[in-house]
């Protein structure tokens, strides 16, 4: 299983990105998917998921109303839409594969993506 990041660079604070996550060897419309991020010097730390058919979202508190997490499974493809960047979104960003189709704990992930980093500036 190869979970492939790409769509990130460098932003200027108030601006938009947006992530892709594509697969190779898993059909991912059959389980939930996450987003993670690890700043600079910081952990990393769970971004936002969604279950396996798109009906169920959760998001980290300091994204919920900038950044959508969605699926298009007929492309084996997630996507990060973030909005209103500031510069503590800094990080470089990565998606994760599940073992359900519901979303589970942060910690239960079991196939990771290389990252994208995403640079906001002030």
């Amino acid at each position: 299983v190869q979970l492939q990041a790409s769509g990130g660079g460098l932003v200027q604070a108030g601006g938009s990105l947006r992530l892709s996550c594509a697969a190779s060897g898993r059909t991912l419309g059959s389980y939930a998917m996450g987003w993670f991020r690890q700043p600079p010097g910081k952990e990393r730390e769970f971004v936002a998921a969604i279950s396996w058919n798109g009906g169920t979202t959760n998001y980290v508190d300091s994204v919920k109303g900038r950044f959508t997490i969605s699926r298009d499974n007929a492309k084996n493809t997630v996507y990060l839409q973030m909005n209103s960047l500031k510069p503590e979104d800094t990080a470089v960003y990565y998606c994760a594969s599940s073992d359900r189709t519901g979303i589970p704990a942060p910690n239960r992930y079991s196939y990771w993506g290389q990252g994208t980093l995403v640079t906001v500036s002030s």
